[in-house]
């Protein structure tokens, strides 16, 4: 028994996510379409970024011709910036062979998948405590990864599985229920204390270190596909998968797979230590390499897969 007090959770003031305004909606989402990018791309300087660019799409269209994994892993901000039609329409090509997150991702999915909406003003619910507190999102997650937890799932397997079966009405928008649908690993990493369904009294804490726990085993498995040709690219997690993934690749190696010659990419809005060293840099030292493009990510991750789309439907 913990000498410590904990504060007591009983008592909190929750409300409905229908008398909340939500900064993102689904009819805001990027939409998939055949557009002309090879000409654009082939026009581009062969100097800097832009040669770059074109080197990490061969990189990954010879991936996927070679049965070689490509990887994504992402930030909450992949999702409210719209851009999950891009992905889901890759795994459904079979050119993304797995995906992984941190915890934010799953609030932000499971909301849009469920009411077609997320992302609440932070400043203004902070100041009077009603950040966080929507009843359904949070004792949602919360009671499905308990759940899962004891019918021994992964944390996004649970969320991916449940969505499927619920039918949430807004499903095709979800990444965790059509990685579940296409059989594709979505693995989640949480970092306990950082999501907003740990600040409900539902939240259980065995239960979700277990599920995120059982997540990493998988994702070091994911891995062991990368040699000599895969692809993992991050986008936006500036903390939690690149320190992941650096465990991750430990393990792997540790373990005696090979795991040299592959490529990692990095597409995020600012220069962050953890992504350019954990991810670009020292995993590919004994081969491959590392690519870092910096700008928006509802410009740069378009223009990125819907390039590759064009590129794999045209080689």
């Amino acid at each position: 028994m913990s000498i410590f007090k904990e504060i007591n959770l009983v008592n909190l003031h929750k409300y409905s996510i229908k008398e909340r305004k939500s900064k993102v909606n689904v009819k805001d989402f990027g939409k998939v379409k055949s557009v002309e990018l090879g000409t654009f791309m082939s026009s581009l300087p062969n100097i800097l970024q832009a040669k770059e660019m074109n080197e990490l799409l061969d990189k990954c269209v010879f991936a996927y011709q070679n049965d070689k994994p490509i990887i994504v892993a992402l930030g909450g901000h992949v999702i409210k910036c719209g851009l999950s039609p891009f992905i889901i329409d890759l795994i459904e090509m079979g050119v993304i062979k797995g995906l992984a997150a941190n915890g934010s991702v799953t609030i932000h999915d499971f909301e849009i998948a469920m009411f077609g909406e997320t992302s609440e003003d932070v400043a203004t619910a902070l100041e009077d405590g009603s950040f966080g507190m929507v009843r359904e999102t949070c004792d949602g997650i919360n009671t499905i990864i308990k759940n899962g937890a004891e019918n021994n799932l992964g944390y996004g397997e649970a969320i991916g599985k449940y969505l499927q079966k619920a039918e949430a009405p807004f499903n095709r928008y979800s990444l965790l229920a059509n990685a579940y649908k296409n059989k594709v690993p979505f693995t989640i990493h949480v970092a306990l204390g950082t999501d907003i369904n740990h600040q409900h009294e539902t939240a259980n804490g065995a239960a979700i270190g277990d599920c995120s726990m059982r997540d990493f085993r998988i994702f070091c498995q994911n891995l062991t596909g990368l040699d000599e040709g895969g692809v993992f690219l991050n986008f936006g997690s500036a903390v939690v998968m690149p320190e992941v993934f650096l465990k991750a690749v430990t393990v792997v190696r540790n373990l005696g797979y090979p795991l040299n010659n592959f490529y990692t990419a990095v597409f995020d809005m600012n220069v962050h230590y953890r992504p350019r060293t954990n991810i670009v840099h020292r995993p590919t030292l004994s081969g491959g390499k590392g690519y870092y493009f910096v700008g928006h990510h509802e410009i740069m991750i378009p223009l990125f897969l819907l390039s590759l789309r064009e590129r794999i439907k045209n080689a």
